[in-house]
């Protein structure tokens, strides 16, 4: 099995504590996010087989990090690394002390420790405008050349507006006094291609994530979820592709996250839907409970 921590919240920056409790505990609890029943995940050498960790912060995370490099168990750090600027994410830290960090955990844990996330794409400016592609082409040719010789794989994708996303977006734009907008499919292909170039010249392949209508030769399908790495970093498992919408070629896993819990303050974040709620959560937060 492979444990997944977590695409509903960020485990490493804001609970590392808790996680490394539930590694001495060996198991985790879980709300289940669609009104089932909690159910139980272990996290026993003998059915966790494998860790993916999703993060914009792994600085709180790097004894439990080293802790698994010490037991011999397999991972690999989903580190989101955008520079969106402060108006969307205004709580992560900056580009640099991310790189950084990013650095450090391939430094320390080995080639393959870390997928850079470039997700998601957002243009914030006006629809006839292309400016904002240009910003990304610029910044994303920034972050390649640091991180050339580090990591092997950038996923991307595109802001996919959800009403919940629409509403958090505009709340956004309303305070921080920017525009957004939807681009075309063309002009999200256009981009995507040119991404793909300036990776590659780095050394770095790019992979799309469940965007299956802008989809190009020499791009493929990103696995979010991927049992191949983590066997190439040391993981004996069987794993049945399971994605979870269309274009989704994740491996199956668990998530042992809880959404509404993360208050780093990103506007197009589906996993939350109240910065108040989520900052109340944390401050309820029991370092020692079974259950997130």
């Amino acid at each position: 099995m492979i444990v997944s921590a977590s695409y509903r919240t960020d485990i490493p920056a804001l609970y590392a504590d808790w996680f490394a409790a539930r590694l001495d505990a060996g198991f985790a609890d879980v709300t289940n996010p669609y009104g089932g029943r909690p159910y139980r995940v272990s996290l026993e050498r003998e059915q966790a087989s494998g860790f993916v960790f999703w993060t914009r912060n792994a600085a709180p995370f790097m004894p439990v990090l080293a802790r698994l490099m010490r037991a011999r168990r397999a991972f690999y750090c989903s580190f989101t690394l955008t520079g969106n600027g402060r108006a969307l994410e205004r709580s992560v830290i900056d580009a640099e002390t991310a790189i950084g960090q990013m650095c450090r955990i391939v430094d320390l844990c080995g080639a393959g420790a870390v997928v850079w996330r470039y997700d998601p794409i957002v243009a914030t400016a006006r629809a006839g405008d292309d400016g904002w592609m240009a910003m990304h082409l610029e910044r994303f040719g920034n972050f390649c050349a640091a991180l050339r010789g580090y990591v092997d794989e950038c996923v991307v994708s595109f802001m996919q507006p959800y009403a919940k996303t629409r509403r958090n977006m505009n709340r956004a734009a309303r305070e921080g006094g920017f525009a957004w907008h939807d681009p075309p499919l063309a002009k999200k292909a256009a981009l995507l291609g040119r991404l793909a170039d300036i990776a590659r010249s780095a050394g770095i392949g790019v992979s799309l994530c469940s965007q299956p209508e802008i989809q190009q030769a020499g791009i493929p399908p990103a696995r979010c979820i991927d049992a191949d790495r983590l066997r190439r970093r040391g993981a004996v498992l069987k794993a049945r592709v399971k994605g979870n919408r269309p274009g989704c070629l994740c491996h199956e896993s668990r998530d042992i996250g809880a959404y509404d819990s993360c208050v780093q303050g990103c506007a197009y974040c589906y996993a939350v839907s109240s910065r108040r709620r989520a900052a109340a959560r944390l401050k309820t937060h029991d370092p020692a409970a079974p259950m997130l």
